[in-house]
């Protein structure tokens, strides 16, 4: 009983509590890695990400990270959606490791995107040495 009390604890520590209306869903892009390969690595990787609009326009993000060197001492502490321009919408801050779930996927709602915009970069944050990593683009899917 204590464990299943405590495996919805964590679930519910990080995930979105945020309604979600599903409108429109957009497929990832693939992009190439802007990480040189290092004998440690510095920076988490977006493996996937899923962009919904919601019925009120805001986008919800759902984005996968890969951080395999995650430890309480350090690990991945936030993904963000960038525009072409480097204009940033929105970011999912990460307040503790997942060293023991990788890859792991969290969203954040509630991001506005101006109409303008047709594709956005997805990148990752290492908590000491910053953004870097593979990323993602995504095509935004307008209804």
């Amino acid at each position: 009983m204590r464990l299943a009390f405590a495996a919805v604890l964590v679930l519910v520590s990080c995930g979105s509590t945020a309604p979600q209306s599903e409108v429109s869903q957009s497929p990832p892009i693939e992009t190439a890695s802007t990480t040189e390969p290092t004998a440690e690595q510095r920076f988490p990787d977006v493996v996937a990400a899923e962009a919904t609009q919601d019925a009120g326009g805001t986008w919800t993000f759902a984005v996968t990270l890969s951080s395999p060197y995650d430890t309480p001492d350090r690990y991945a502490d936030s993904w963000r959606v960038k525009g072409p321009d480097g204009t940033v919408y929105g970011e999912r801050f990460l307040t503790h490791d997942h060293a023991n779930e990788q890859p792991f996927t969290r969203s954040q709602s509630g991001i506005e995107i101006p109409d303008n915009v047709d594709t956005v970069e997805i990148e990752g944050r290492d908590q000491v040495y910053g953004w870097g990593g593979t990323t993602l683009t995504l095509e935004l899917q307008r209804p």
